[in-house]
Formats: structure tokens, sequence, C-alpha cells
């Protein structure tokens, strides 16, 4: 009877985050003018959560689509929402939409926020569709989430803050 229970609040707990991921990613097609400009690429930091949100220090590096810059930014991911669990440390890999393909160097710094859903039992998967940067110009769409490993469930609102370094 206990592991039914438990069970079902697990298949219960992922059909939640399916349709929130679901939800996620839907809005992120909503139209939107731009181009795909290249990839932002962030180490998260390990992390225990408790109930109501985290913040995570990220270092990231950002990859033209065309030529072979690379610009580097540090900063914060933070979670709002229900946010329980303990993670280690992994990556996240957002393709960044822009008015154009011509990035300049450190124009990703600011401040992004959006959805997010996220679920770690041993190795995780998640989504975080931001919107931000100068006068909200750009998109960062979830493409991957790799090495999460733990234990955590997290659902809510996502923001992140990145500065040039």
């Amino acid at each position: 009877m206990k592991f039914s229970l438990v069970a079902g609040f697990f298949r219960v707990l992922l059909l939640l985050i399916a349709t929130a991921a679901f939800a996620v990613s839907a809005s992120a097609q909503e139209p939107k003018k731009g181009v795909k400009a290249g990839f932002l690429r962030c180490g998260v930091d390990a992390s225990t959560s408790f109930v109501f949100g985290s913040t995570k220090k990220v270092n990231c590096t950002y990859t033209p689509e065309v030529g072979e810059r690379v610009d580097r930014y540090e900063g914060t991911i933070s979670r709002y929402g229900v946010d329980i669990g303990f993670r280690r440390s992994g990556v996240i890999l957002w393709a960044v939409i822009a008015p154009s393909n011509d990035v300049g160097m450190g124009a990703l710094a600011g401040k992004y926020g959006g959805a997010s859903a996220e679920i770690v039992a041993a190795y995780g998967v998640g989504a975080n569709v931001l919107v931000g940067g100068f006068d909200k110009s750009f998109v960062l769409q979830p493409l991957s989430v790799e090495g999460l490993k733990g234990l955590s469930i997290a659902l809510g609102i996502a923001g992140l803050e990145l500065k040039a370094k």
C-alpha cells in the first residue's frame, strides 16, 4: 500500500512537471522576431534547496553562430516556487535568439526571467525559458541540461542575472 501511494505521488508529480515543461516550451514558441545568434553554455554550482526557491552561481560562455569569438559571463540563477532537494553541479545549454546574429561582446549581460521546471532523480532534466538582457531583446531557449545529478524537484519562476567577465 505504501509503495503504490508513493509511486502514484511520483506519477502525478511527473505529469505536473511534464505539463509545466510543455507550457514553458509553448510560451517560448510565441511569435518573437529574431534569429538564432549562438549558444550560451552555463556551468551551474551544486546546491541544496528548501521548499520556496534557490540561488546558484553560474559561469557561462557565449559562442556566436558565426565566428570564433567566445564571451565569458558570470552570475546567478534563481528559482522562486517549489524547489526541494539537492543537486550536484551541472551544465545548461541555451540557444540565444536575438534581434540579429551580430551580438556584440558583453551584450547578453543583464537580467532574464521566465518559467522553469526540473526533476532530478539520479540524473535529471529541466527547462528554463528566459527573456531579458538589453531592452528584453534576447530569448534563451533551452536545448539541454547535462550532468544534473541528485534528488530534487522544482517548478516555478526562474531568474538569471549575467555580468560580462
